[in-house]
């Protein structure tokens, strides 16, 4: 009875180290439910000298799918682009990201690195961040429309 008490006590506080707020935006991306996929982020905003909406050079998604994987869409002067991958949820007590590595190299990724992955910081339910402005890419904002 001892070591239960001890037990409790110990998941009461990793429970209780999460706002409710991180903990419903981690549930929100990591719920593995029906009602919660496809998930569809869509660019909203570029910076630089922010433009949004049909000022944008290009329109773009991402979709997430239950098993993990990815697709990220782009749409430049009538054409459109689609590349996959797979997604997996990088938390820290900081921040959370969402990691995106896809199956090959290609001009959809932005990133910091030769590598074929994007960073992507979860920030609030509804909006992902691009880290790309980091090494002085556009900031790219994107909202959950699904």
């Amino acid at each position: 009875m001892r070591y239960f008490g001890l037990i409790v006590t110990f998941l009461g506080c990793i429970i209780s180290s999460c706002s409710s707020t991180e903990m419903d935006q981690k549930r929100d991306v990591q719920e593995k439910g029906d009602g919660y996929y496809p998930q569809k982020w869509e660019l909203v905003k570029l910076t630089g000298t922010i433009v949004t909406g049909n000022d944008m050079a290009w329109e773009e998604y991402y979709e997430l799918f239950k098993d993990g994987t990815f697709r990220k869409s782009r749409t430049y002067q009538g054409k459109t682009t689609e590349k996959e991958g797979t997604y997996t949820i990088i938390s820290s007590p900081e921040v959370d990201y969402l990691e995106f590595t896809y199956t090959s190299n290609n001009n959809l990724i932005g990133n910091c690195s030769p590598e074929s992955k994007e960073f992507l910081k979860l920030n609030g339910p509804n909006e992902l961040i691009s880290t790309w402005w980091a090494c002085d890419g556009p900031g790219l904002f994107y909202e959950k429309v699904d």
